[in-house]
């Protein structure tokens, strides 16, 4: 497997916890691809703990949102690890910042392989969280592997939806199909280079003209200020190779949702611009151990920092419940 260098300083966007242990590691998926992680334990914890996997948001890196879930996690008792996608972060993979719902999917349940396979983790009792556009993609995970016993999707995005029809399904068919063409036409341009145009990541705050969307406003507040920026983010920078987004215009997560038998809570702003697509998404779930929260007064993006308003008792409650 690839060798990674990975900072060992902190340089999360978060305050480190007196309460938790942190170390680096890294594990593969079978790909072959070498992902980086942050391990958050409980000081002084003894014997074998429940686990938790935490990724997202979308085109965020571990020291960002995740990582400060899984700091809260660890807080409240459990094992938890923050990752970098492949192709992404410290990550292995190439070409750079590239996505693919398949392998991402992959991510999540080889970050189970790794803390099924720790000492200190009791595997029957591993859970993942999303958040995000990750919140689709743990859904799809949690589908497809039932050894996760509990999922959480926070501030969710159905990718693959937005990638086909755009913000609140406004799209049309045509249009995607333009967008193809486009793509196209640039695979063959960049064929010899490898993937060099990128599809342009948020707009600094500088140069927002305050016409922008709400939640383009929010994006921007997130990161590209000293609340979330940092240097290894694909959205705090440059953004996502433009190749790579045809990737989500003929996928569906959740194809089988009945086979998602494990518990789920979808937590969601009750000012998200993102809300339907978690509402949506919730109705399609089976069983009785599915819940969703609706978080009062909460925008997309409150949901990635703000401790007063991200449910955290509630989610390690959900966890406790369900991770026994």
């Amino acid at each position: 497997m690839t060798q990674l260098k990975m900072t060992q300083e902190w340089d999360k966007v978060f305050a480190k916890s007196e309460k938790v242990e942190h170390e680096k590691v890294s594990f593969h998926n079978h790909f072959g691809l070498e992902l980086a992680a942050d391990v958050y334990k409980p000081k002084h914890a003894q014997g074998h703990l429940a686990a938790v996997a935490v990724c997202g948001p979308f085109g965020a890196v571990k020291e960002q949102s995740s990582g400060l879930y899984a700091q809260a996690l660890a807080e409240r008792g459990f094992l938890a690890i923050a990752f970098d996608p492949s192709f992404t972060g410290e990550s292995s993979g190439q070409p750079r910042d590239v996505f693919s719902l398949d392998i991402n999917t992959e991510d999540f349940q080889a970050a189970v392989d790794y803390l099924s396979n720790r000492p200190d983790v009791e595997a029957n009792r591993i859970g993942i969280v999303g958040i995000c556009g990750w919140g689709g993609i743990a859904l799809n995970a949690a589908a497809a592997d039932p050894r996760i016993k509990a999922t959480v999707a926070s501030t969710m995005y159905d990718m693959p939806r937005v990638g086909a029809w755009g913000y609140f399904d406004q799209g049309t068919a045509d249009e995607r199909y333009k967008a193809k063409e486009q793509i196209a036409a640039l695979r063959t341009k960049e064929y010899t280079t490898g993937p060099t145009q990128r599809a342009g990541g948020c707009i600094p705050v500088d140069q927002l003209t305050g016409k922008e969307p709400d939640f383009v406003q929010q994006y921007s507040a997130y990161y590209k200020t000293k609340r979330g920026y940092h240097q290894r983010s694909v959205n705090s920078n440059g953004g996502w190779m433009l190749q790579a987004q045809t990737g989500w215009m003929n996928n569906n997560i959740l194809a089988h949702p009945e086979d998602l038998r494990n518990a789920v809570l979808i937590v969601h702003g009750e000012k998200a611009h993102s809300r339907y697509m978690g509402e949506d998404t919730f109705k399609k779930l089976k069983g009785d151990n599915k819940q969703i929260i609706i978080v009062a007064g909460a925008t997309h993006t409150d949901l990635y920092d703000q401790m007063d308003k991200i449910p955290f008792d509630r989610i390690a409650a959900f966890f406790n419940k369900y991770l026994k």
